[in-house]
């Protein structure tokens, strides 16, 4: 998630780790965002607002069913809904988004739970020369990576949630822990740089912050997958495919 905001702490009382990097100034010109799911963590209406201020309409934002409507309210028209497996156009025609299954959920407010769909997303070039990237969102382990990899992949890139995991008794069944992480880039086909996420910058659950990407490391050797395909990045910085 990337948010403008400048404060340490979030509107919620959730303390944040590190600032925003980049810098909203810094941010070159954008074409797309993609939404995942609606959890303030991943969806801050001061930040959509920022953008939409800076950018207009010239930003296509791509959601799962359902974010139209809330996304209006803030005066933005430019919104594509995809159900999962739905194929969508990326501005230039260069790429196709696909939204693809996630286990997780939606909700805002006590009232809205599931109201809006989440989804991961499978980034595809139409020509042979462009890479494939995943972006899994928030998720728990599930069967649907498999199929996942069957009908999009194989992939170059793939981004995987890896924090937000204890206690597991409560969060296995919508964050995946580091070694689940591992499984999921197994299920997608193990190609390509891993690039792990969801972690670091927001207290969410009770594990230690610096963990995950220890476990992760721990996990990947114990899984015998090549050492430079794991990439953990510092925040903010930029992986070159």
């Amino acid at each position: 998630v990337w948010s403008e905001r400048p404060s340490p702490v979030s509107f919620i009382g959730t303390p944040r780790f590190v600032p925003a990097v980049p810098a909203f100034e810094e941010l070159p010109p954008i074409d797309a965002v993609l939404l995942s799911h609606d959890h303030y963590d991943h969806l801050d209406r001061w930040t959509v607002r920022a953008l939409h201020r800076r950018f207009g309409d010239d930003l296509t934002w791509f959601a799962p069913l359902g974010f139209a409507r809330w996304l209006g309210k803030l005066g933005i028209r430019n919104v594509r809904e995809a159900d999962w497996w739905d194929e969508v156009e990326a501005p230039g025609g260069a790429f196709t988004f696909t939204a693809a299954p996630a286990r997780h959920w939606c909700r805002r407010k006590p009232w809205d739970t599931n109201r809006r769909l989440w989804c991961s997303w499978a980034l595809r070039p139409r020509s042979d020369a462009g890479r494939r990237i995943y972006f899994a969102g928030d998720s728990a382990y599930a069967s649907c990576f498999t199929e996942i990899r069957e009908r999009l992949g194989p992939f170059d890139a793939s981004m995987i949630p890896i924090g937000a995991y204890e206690p597991r008794w409560f969060m296995s069944a919508s964050h995946a822990n580091p070694e689940e992480a591992v499984q999921i880039y197994r299920d997608l086909g193990a190609t390509g740089a891993f690039v792990p996420m969801h972690w670091g910058t927001f207290r969410l659950t009770f594990e230690d912050p610096l963990e995950p990407p220890k476990r992760l490391r721990a996990a990947w050797e114990e899984a015998g997958l090549p050492e430079p395909d794991l990439n953990v990045l510092s925040h903010g910085e930029t992986l070159v495919l």
